[in-house]
């Protein structure tokens, strides 16, 4: 048997979806299907998808979480979460979206892996920072962050040492936290 095409969602979209059926607020598929920017028949393939997988219930009410998938979303918020955050000088697009990986500093290279999975989910690029025994920094740069930026960075996502940062940037907030959620699921796979 000949394998099928891809999927047209990716999992960065099943993290968003599962955040969005998460918050507890009983959306339906057409409401999820906007928010991630999915067309309805990929929206129903991915939420088969998760429910197979255990994860959500559909009801007239709308889909919820499971309690493996609570768990399951659970777990992923002690590894990293995210925020949206102005324009900065380090970033790159004008719509910013930051997710702070917990203990994968030591993961990132250069951070042009991280740039490069923001780029394939459709944004203008990623800026990648880790918080190591040098302070908070950009991979491959060897002049310090701006003081005002790392205070800013600092006091809005709180990094631990070893942690990593990865801000998403677009001219769209979907794509902006896409990129970030794609390239912070990539480091996790590596």
């Amino acid at each position: 048997m000949a394998p099928g095409r891809p999927p047209a969602y990716t999992e960065a979209h099943a993290l968003m979806g599962l955040e969005a059926i998460g918050s507890g607020l009983g959306i339906g598929r057409q409401q999820l299907s906007r928010e991630l920017g999915l067309g309805e028949g990929t929206m129903r393939t991915l939420v088969g998808r998760m429910k197979a997988l255990g994860l959500v219930e559909t009801s007239r009410g709308g889909m919820r979480l499971t309690r493996y998938g609570e768990a399951a979303l659970e777990a992923l918020g002690d590894i990293f979460w995210g925020c949206s955050l102005p324009a900065l000088p380090i970033t790159v697009g004008p719509i910013n979206y930051a997710v702070l990986i917990r203990g994968a500093a030591s993961k990132v290279k250069g951070g042009i892996e991280q740039r490069d999975a923001a780029i394939i989910a459709g944004a203008s690029g990623a800026t990648t920072l880790v918080l190591d025994h040098r302070g908070l920094r950009m991979p491959g740069m060897e002049e310090p962050l701006a003081e005002s930026v790392r205070n800013f960075i600092m006091e809005e996502l709180g990094p631990s040492p070893g942690d990593a940062i990865i801000i998403g940037s677009s001219d769209d907030p979907i794509l902006a936290e896409m990129a970030a959620k794609s390239a912070a699921l990539k480091l996790l796979e590596s």
